[in-house]
């Protein structure tokens, strides 16, 4: 199930990818103005494109929190006081024991 999600997640972003590069500049910042032919008019061709782009971007959002949820389904909350130190492989040196004077 996730690896579906994870393929059509990608494909949606792919999908968008295209779908933004796909529309005219308006603001005309690198000099690519769309030109007057097409087989579509400018304002049918801005509708359809923002529009495809809203319908894969809720679709691209949708998926990211579906697959949040169903990443982070599997773990259970836990407190560090619960968990136990591990076992240390070295013993540690004993600290010497001061010297005690023998009694007289």
């Amino acid at each position: 199930m996730m690896t579906f999600l994870l393929v059509v997640h990608i494909l949606l972003a792919l999908a968008l990818i295209g779908v933004i590069l796909m529309q005219r500049s308006e603001g005309g910042g690198l000099g690519m103005g769309g030109g007057g032919g097409g087989f579509m008019t400018a304002r049918g061709q801005a509708n359809l494109l923002t529009r495809t782009t809203a319908i894969l971007a809720t679709l691209f959002i949708g998926t990211s929190i579906v697959l949040a949820i169903l990443s982070g389904g599997n773990t259970k909350p836990r407190s560090i006081l619960d968990t136990q130190p591990a076992p240390s492989t070295s013993t540690p040196a004993e600290s010497p024991k001061p010297a005690v004077p023998l009694s007289q």
